[in-house]
C-alpha cells in the first residue's frame, strides 16, 4: 500500500527562537530511512525559516529525486502579477531545489481566490510548470464547497486539492471537510490533508474521550493522534496526511501506524463518534495554531496560544490553562489588548470572528 504520511514542515522543533536542525535532522532521516519521502513547507510557515531549513537540512543531504517537495503561493507575498515569479524564484534557492514537485495558490477562499485571479496567479504558474519549475500544480483552500467547485471548474489545470480534514471537522458546517472531500472526487482530484490533529486538539482529548480509545486499544498501544491520521488515510481519494511533527517521538509514533497502514475498522470508527460526540458538547475555537493572524497584529498579542488557552479549559477541563494563559500574555497583549482592527480576521483560514473570540477569552481569564 502507497505510504500516505506527510511531513508538514509548519511545526518544526524549536530552540532558541530557531528550528532545531539536529532535531529535525534526526526527524528527516528516520522518516526517509522509513520508506516516506513527501515534504510540505511554505514561506510564511516560521516566519520564513521552515523553507530555510528546508534549503539547510534536506536538499544538501537527499538527492533531489528522492523526495517530494510542495511548497505555496501565498498572497501576502505578491501585489502584482510582476512579484510572482521572483518570488517563487527566492524560494527554490532558500529551499536549495530547482523544482517543486507541487506548487500550491495557497489558502484559496472566496476573497483569495479574487487577488489571484487579478494577479493572473493561476497563469504564472502553468508558465513556470512548461519551463520545468513547477512539476505539478494545485490549491490549498479553506472555504465553502460551493467555492471549491467553482475555482475546479474555472481550472481544470489544478492537479491536486489540499484540503482541512480531521473527524471532527468532517461534518461541521463551518469547515465543510466532507462536502469538499466529495467536490474533489467530482472533478477526480487527489487530496492533500491538512490539520489532520486539528492542530493538536485531538491529541489533548477531554478523559472521557481518551476512555473510549483506551477502551479499544487493549494491547495495541496506538496513540490518540493514530486515530485522527488514520481517519483521514482511509479515505479512498486520499492522496497524503501531513502531519505537522515536532519532534523525534511525534515522528516514530506517527510512522509506527503508517509503514504498515491499516484503515480504520468498524469497532474504530464507532469509538470516534463517541469521541465526536463528547467533544461536540464542550465547545470551544476552532482554531488550527496556523499563526497567520500574529505577524500583523499591532498589540502583539499571541492569539493562537490564547485560544489553546481557552480551548484547554472550556474542552479539555485543563487546570493548568490560565497559569499558560499569564505565560502567552507576559511579553505579549492580553485578550483584553485587541483594538478591534480586524487584521487577524481577514488572513484566518478558518474565518474565525476572532475579535468577538477575544472577549470571551478576556471573560475567562481576567
Amino acid at each position: 500500500m502507497e505510504l500516505k504520511l506527510g511531513f508538514g514542515c509548519m511545526r518544526l522543533p524549536m530552540k532558541d527562537n530557531n528550528v532545531d536542525y539536529d532535531e529535525f535532522n534526526k526527524m528527516i532521516d528516520y522518516y526517509m530511512e522509513n520508506g516516506f519521502n513527501y515534504f510540505d513547507t511554505a514561506h510564511g510557515y516560521i516566519g520564513g525559516l521552515s523553507e530555510k531549513a528546508i534549503g539547510d537540512c534536506l536538499s544538501p543531504r537527499y538527492e533531489r529525486d528522492k523526495y517530494i517537495l510542495t511548497d505555496k503561493l501565498t498572497s501576502n507575498y505578491f501585489r502584482k502579477e510582476e512579484d510572482i515569479k521572483p518570488f517563487i524564484d527566492e524560494q527554490l534557492k532558500t529551499c536549495g531545489v530547482e523544482y517543486f514537485d507541487y506548487y500550491l495558490m495557497h489558502a484559496q477562499d472566496r476573497n483569495n481566490y479574487k487577488h489571484f485571479m487579478d494577479c493572473n496567479a493561476y497563469e504564472v504558474g502553468k508558465s513556470l510548470k512548461e519551463k520545468g519549475k513547477i512539476k505539478h500544480l494545485g490549491i490549498s483552500f479553506h472555504d465553502t464547497a460551493d467555492i471549491l467547485d467553482m475555482i475546479l471548474s474555472e481550472h481544470p489545470e489544478i492537479e491536486i486539492v489540499q484540503i482541512q480534514l480531521n473527524y471532527i471537522d468532517y461534518e461541521s458546517a463551518g469547515v465543510q471537510s466532507k462536502k469538499c472531500y466529495e467536490v474533489c472526487q467530482k472533478y477526480n482530484k487527489p487530496v492533500l490533508v491538512m490539520e489532520p490533529v486539528k492542530g493538536g486538539g485531538l491529541v489533548r482529548l477531554p478523559d472521557d474521550a481518551k476512555r473510549v480509545f483506551d477502551g479499544i486499544n487493549q494491547g495495541k498501544n496506538l496513540s490518540y493522534a493514530s486515530y485522527a491520521i488514520r481517519f483521514a488515510a482511509s479515505l479512498d481519494s486520499v492522496y497524503m496526511v501531513l502531519s505537522g511533527m515536532s519532534d523525534l517521538e511525534q515522528m516514530k509514533d506517527n510512522v509506527s501506524y503508517m509503514k504498515d497502514f491499516v484503515p480504520l475498522n468498524e469497532e474504530e470508527y464507532k469509538a470516534i463518534e463517541e469521541v465526536k460526540e463528547i467533544l461536540n458538547k464542550t465547545g470551544g475555537i476552532a482554531c488550527t495554531a496556523c499563526r497567520y493572524c500574529t505577524e500583523g497584529c499591532p498589540m502583539k498579542i499571541s492569539i493562537p496560544d490564547l485560544f489553546a488557552c481557552f480551548n484547554a479549559k472550556k474542552q479539555f477541563n485543563d487546570w493548568n490553562s490560565g497559569m499558560y494563559y499569564g505565560i502567552h500574555t507576559k511579553d505579549n497583549g492580553k485578550a483584553s489588548s485587541c483594538i478591534k482592527c480586524g487584521m487577524c480576521e481577514r488572513v484566518c483560514p478558518q474565518h474565525l470572528h476572532i475579535r468577538d473570540l477575544l472577549e470571551e477569552v478576556a471573560k475567562e481569564f481576567e
